[in-house]
């Protein structure tokens, strides 16, 4: 086992797990997150290839959608 930090909290994991398995461990859809691992955007064709240790540190990272500004005033 290894203790790891996802998101800046302490978790264990088995060691040589690879981050897309992290993900879908968590029930994260792959499709809607980018991972970031020792401060490093990480590819996904890379994401199954990438294998957790102790110490590391995996910022999962949810992509947000934007409302619309149609309909405001500006105020001015």
């Amino acid at each position: 086992m290894a203790m790891i930090q996802v998101n800046g909290k302490p978790e264990e994991v088995k060691e040589g797990l690879s981050l897309l398995q992290l993900l879908q461990q968590k029930g994260f859809d792959p499709a809607l997150v980018s991972v970031e691992h020792n401060g490093r955007i990480v590819d996904r064709e890379e994401w199954d290839a990438t294998k957790l240790h102790g110490d590391d540190e995996v910022e999962i990272l949810f992509f947000m959608g934007g409302g619309s500004v149609r309909g405001r005033s500006s105020g001015a």
